[in-house]
């Protein structure tokens, strides 16, 4: 077993793994997700391991300080060791400030960041694409790092740098994935919360104050910042293996303390709920109140 030092979700932390485990697969994968996937060797006085990875019948065990992961070796060497890596950091990543949300984040004209939130399909991606034509930039697609910087207030660091587009010519095809330029570099404020639901139903336009809270706002979001805690997203089998891995016991009282003064925090930025028919008076509605300011 030696230590190596992983970088990924924007945080780093020891991984103590098998020497032979070859990463090829890992560090592909990686690419798509929030902060990448890198690692380089750990000296001797490295400290204790966030992660542990060993060969076996899939599992997962935490003790204080430790996440250990047994996996079929076959399956230690995909990719699925990317995202179960990722996933064993977001306790430590929660520890720091930052959380993984499913969302989808752009940096405005002005510099200060906006996330889309809305369920699968609500018309974050397609948005997102219209608001980059608008000269916004990219910082995720899906996969987004949410947190706080010190008495700065609230950050989005970037994440997924790739988003599953569907090619309206091949409407059943499977998504091909598209790299989003141009794309964020690092963190930005975070100036605006939007709840989207894009659909043609929705003739009239409209943005609405989410502002305060309804208590179904607040337990999606509870579900939102929690997610990647539970692990569901990560089967420790792969993904080729059984579909739903065992529930990850990453939480912690003080995480969950600190997930709902996240929430409180929100809760004084901008936050709106979006109606649109189409992306593009989507962004054109977002475009213009930027500007508005």
């Amino acid at each position: 077993m030696t230590g190596h030092w992983l970088v990924t979700g924007h945080v780093s932390a020891l991984l103590v793994r098998p020497e032979e485990l070859d990463t090829t697969a890992a560090r592909t994968a990686g690419r798509t997700l929030p902060g990448g996937w890198t690692t380089e060797p750990a000296g001797a006085a490295a400290g204790t391991a966030a992660v542990e990875i060993g060969f076996g019948a899939a599992a997962v065990s935490v003790d204080t300080d430790t996440v250990r992961l047994r996996l079929p070796q076959a399956v230690a060497a995909s990719d699925t060791l990317a995202y179960v890596t990722y996933t064993a950091l977001e306790r430590v990543r929660q520890q720091q400030h930052k959380v993984t949300v499913h969302a989808t984040a752009l940096t405005a004209p002005d510099g200060r960041a906006v996330l889309l939130l809305g369920a699968k399909g609500a018309g974050k991606t397609s948005t997102a694409l219209a608001l980059a034509e608008r000269g916004w930039v990219h910082a995720g697609d899906d996969l987004v790092v949410l947190g706080e910087t010190g008495d700065r207030g609230l950050a989005v660091w970037p994440g997924k740098p790739t988003a599953a587009v569907r090619d309206p010519a091949r409407p059943l095809a499977p998504k091909p994935q598209r790299v989003l330029e141009p794309f964020a570099s690092g963190p930005a404020p975070l100036a605006w919360v939007v709840r989207m639901a894009v659909h043609p139903a929705l003739v009239t336009a409209s943005l609405t104050s989410a502002v305060p809270l309804s208590v179904n706002e607040r337990l999606r979001l509870h579900e939102s910042l929690g997610r990647y805690l539970s692990g569901l997203p990560t089967p420790v089998g792969g993904v080729a293996g059984v579909p739903y891995g065992p529930v990850w016991p990453l939480d912690t009282p003080a995480l969950a303390r600190w997930r709902s003064h996240l929430i409180a925090a929100l809760e004084g930025c901008r936050f709106d709920y979006l109606y649109a028919a189409g992306p593009e008076t989507a962004a054109d509605l977002l475009a213009k109140e930027a500007d508005a300011g």
